[in-house]
């Protein structure tokens, strides 16, 4: 079982969302309306959805979202806002490896939150491969990480904490392991008497090869940018924004 199984339930979960800025959220929801090309009534794939922060605003903007995450407690909120807002979101809760997602039915996909980086290289393809088939033709395809190797070598941690908020203090180990391509952590969160410490890989890749993968299953990359603005990604920047479109 993939670590990501089990990591985002209780301290861990709710750290990550106070780690979240919902103004930031809405602008990260403003670009993918542009760069995805949607229209009201499009059909958008999101993957690793969360508790909806894009989802919910893009389907209030009158999208029809399909949400997969693998966290039962982020799907049981979204469910919740959803039924709440009557929305046009479908929740599935699972692997999205595991998934049986219709061919050639929706107009675009994300893949945001960095979790781009939970995927060895053969199943981030499958991952890739799944998404290019369930999107019709000329449809986009945007992922978020900021675990490009450009970023994290120029300024590699072996130690770092921060607190988070509501007296939820966050700690990690880093080691990286270069056959495996991927950084080993020992993460930790403290709250109160309340202690959580989780081992976690998460898989570092170069622009190129991420390029190749998307090429590979069918698409054409049409942007490789840094921020929100759309600004040229380049070395030591902290964020990758990809866009690609399915031929």
């Amino acid at each position: 079982m993939a670590w990501y199984h089990t990591y985002f339930n209780g301290l861990p979960q709710r750290a990550w969302k106070l780690h979240q800025d919902e103004d930031f959220d809405l602008l990260e929801a403003d670009f993918l309306w542009d760069v995805l090309e949607l229209e009201a009534g499009n059909r958008v794939l999101d993957v690793l959805s969360g508790y909806g922060r894009h989802a919910l605003p893009l389907a209030k903007d009158g999208c029809e979202l399909t949400c997969i995450d693998i966290s039962k407690e982020y799907c049981d909120e979204l469910e919740k806002a959803r039924l709440t807002k009557n929305l046009p979101i479908e929740v599935i809760c699972g692997d999205v490896l595991d998934c049986t997602l219709p061919v050639d039915t929706f107009d675009a996909a994300y893949c945001f939150g960095n979790s781009f980086s939970f995927f060895p290289r053969q199943d981030l393809k499958k991952m890739i491969g799944l998404v290019s088939r369930s999107l019709k033709s000329g449809g986009c395809f945007s992922i978020h990480t900021q675990n490009l190797a450009e970023s994290v070598f120029t300024d590699f941690q072996t130690r770092n904490w921060m607190p988070v908020g509501n007296g939820i203090t966050y700690l990690t180990e880093n080691e990286y392991n270069a056959q495996e391509g991927c950084i080993e952590a020992e993460q930790t969160f403290l709250s109160g008497d309340e202690k959580v410490t989780h081992r976690v890989r998460q898989y570092i890749f170069t622009l190129a090869e991420l390029c190749a993968l998307f090429e590979d299953s069918g698409f054409k990359i049409l942007g490789a940018y840094s921020s929100i603005e759309a600004d040229q990604y380049l070395l030591g920047d902290e964020a990758l924004y990809l866009v690609a479109r399915k031929l």
